[in-house]
């Protein structure tokens, strides 16, 4: 319990337990005196067992209470407290908004277990680093939706991001309408830098906005977009569900239209990146992280709580009982 009990405290002042030291030149200074004053006297054996009494078994307490009260005074000097210390991010944020491909190739899985679930996984690792950023996510095949508003509550963008699955729109790879909605998403942030982290694995066959006048509407607002092409070279094992509902594995072609993300990325100031496996895509984010920097000033505040109370208390109950002990049962008498 004591153990416990001290465990989360600190000392302000430790040094004042080198008072401490005293006490062990006390205890031999007293048991020395005591030793000088005893007078000898020789009874019979008999005689000496009436003399004893729980006086002289107890004459060293009042002593002991006061090395007790010593040393609780000396633990209160040296302020016994807890501390307890909080952060606080403060700063300018981001705007960031994650574009994802969901469309049927993205369960290929040349990544790790495939495509779609290697981007959830960076995304959200991107996401818990980004302290004071507004992040929104936004999922297209062969069309967009916003799967999250732009937020700072990371939980509930990672929550959105975990809740992405394939066939949660109609198929196809709209790249135009993933872009267009989320421009539309951040638009109007007030936001200095303003960024769009688009992630594909496949060619622009669907969607009712061309991807390049998304790419010229993401210019006019003056948002930076960041454009990643995922999927290794040649062929990818892609799960493949036959007429009978069966699903096979069959060897898909991997066809990314790398000179439009490239022409996309390059125009609104961005950058194009192409991840061919699972290590790839996470540098890719990490350098991204690093390009896009918050301001963040992180502060640190701490507060404490004395203890020292009770090591007061206890001093002076021992003091006290000293004191009752020396005017009563130990009363010396003239």
């Amino acid at each position: 319990m004591i153990t416990g009990y001290f465990k989360h405290i600190v000392f302000d002042q430790p040094w004042f337990f080198l008072l401490l030291l005293l006490l062990p030149l006390a205890a031999f200074w007293y048991f020395r005196q005591s030793k000088k004053g005893t007078a000898t006297l020789r009874v019979s054996s008999t005689a000496a067992k009436g003399l004893s009494s729980w006086k002289t078994s107890f004459r060293h307490l009042p002593f002991c209470l006061r090395l007790l009260a010593v040393a609780a005074t000396v633990i209160a000097l040296a302020r016994p407290q807890t501390r307890f210390s909080e952060q606080q991010a403060e700063g300018e944020g981001i705007d960031i908004v994650l574009a994802i491909d969901v469309s049927g190739s993205m369960t290929a899985q040349d990544l790790s277990p495939n495509r779609l679930e290697a981007a959830k996984n960076v995304a959200i690792d991107f996401v818990s680093r980004r302290l004071t950023d507004r992040i929104g996510v936004v999922i297209f095949s062969g069309e967009s939706f916003t799967q999250c508003p732009l937020t700072t509550d990371q939980q509930v963008v990672i929550q959105s991001i975990k809740n992405i699955r394939n066939g949660l729109l109609e198929d196809g790879t709209a790249i135009g309408s993933g872009l267009a909605t989320s421009v539309d998403r951040i638009r109007s942030s007030t936001s200095k830098t303003k960024i769009i982290v688009l992630l594909t694995d496949g060619e622009n066959n669907g969607g009712l906005i061309d991807p390049k006048t998304a790419k010229e509407i993401a210019k006019a607002y003056g948002v930076k977009v960041y454009t990643i092409g995922v999927g290794t070279d040649g062929y990818a094992p892609t799960p493949v569900q036959t007429p009978m509902g069966d699903v096979v594995m069959q060897r898909e072609k991997v066809t990314i239209d790398e000179k439009l993300l490239t022409e996309i990325a390059n125009e609104t100031g961005g950058k194009y990146f192409r991840a061919r496996d699972d290590l790839g895509l996470k540098s890719i984010y990490k350098e991204i992280d690093g390009l896009e920097k918050s301001k963040v000033k992180i502060a640190t505040f701490s507060r404490h709580e004395d203890k020292a109370l009770p090591f007061v208390c206890a001093g002076f109950i021992f003091l006290l009982l000293d004191l009752l002990l020396g005017f009563t049962l130990f009363r010396r008498f003239p």
